[in-house]
């Protein structure tokens, strides 16, 4: 449950975008999301070369297509809003490549969990920023964010290695624990380089200011979330 119905609940979508800081955010969160999609397209078309079957690597690659597939509705929205989709995406790639140069997976399985696991809690926290834009954006923002059931495999894929390897399980808690800490702290890196961003979460046009209290509620969730999701591959968050 979000915290508020966002810039909908009150102006709608033409009050709130009148608003130059509004719309510079909007945009800002569009171009952070797509580069993410074009960065998890280019991760995980890579992975498919560890894939131990052809299965796998088909599974894998339907996964990387779904991300592509997303970018164009981001895309599109941000030149409805009058911006340059490409050039609003490159003040994100710094932190978004850190991110999966730091995140790199040693093995066919650690690209699974980072698959599952990494763009689940980016995928949560869009969410939740969601809740407090324009319908428009917010429709867009929520439709990009479906995986569409693809990422079920790796479930099925983690659950058996782990069975067949206990020690494995370990390891891969320890991954899924160090992907957590790097998410959340690209989340903070992006947010802190760039003003528009963090002023919609810190208020915005036509809605109230989040305070420390619900900025705190919003991560326990994001955290919730990630515990519910390594549950789901037998790992200990």
């Amino acid at each position: 449950m979000t915290e508020s119905t966002g810039a909908e609940g009150v102006g709608g979508e033409s009050s709130a975008l009148d608003d130059p800081d509004y719309r510079q955010a909007v945009v800002d969160l569009l171009a952070a999301i797509a580069y993410g999609e074009i960065s998890a397209f280019e991760r995980l078309a890579e992975d498919a070369k560890l894939a131990p079957s052809l299965e796998d690597k088909l599974a894998i690659a339907a996964m990387a297509g779904n991300e592509l597939g997303h970018v164009g509705l981001l895309r599109d929205r941000m030149t409805e809003l009058g911006a340059d989709p490409y050039a609003a995406m490159a003040p994100f790639q710094q932190a978004v490549d850190l991110f999966h140069e730091h995140t790199a997976p040693s093995d066919w399985y650690e690209g699974l969990v980072k698959a599952y696991v990494g763009d689940g809690l980016a995928a949560d926290f869009y969410r939740e920023i969601a809740a407090y834009l324009d319908p428009r954006t917010r429709e867009v923002v929520l439709a990009s964010l479906s995986d569409a059931g693809h990422s079920e495999f790796v479930v099925d894929r983690v659950k058996a290695a782990i069975a067949e390897d206990h020690r494995l399980g370990g390891r891969l808690a320890l991954w899924g624990r160090r992907l957590m800490g790097e998410a959340l702290t690209q989340a903070q890196r992006v947010a802190a380089d760039r003003d528009a961003l963090s002023a919609l979460l810190a208020g915005g046009v036509d809605r109230p200011a989040l305070d420390l209290a619900a900025i705190g509620r919003m991560f326990a969730r994001i955290t919730e979330l990630h515990a519910e999701r390594m549950a789901r591959l037998g790992l200990d968050s």
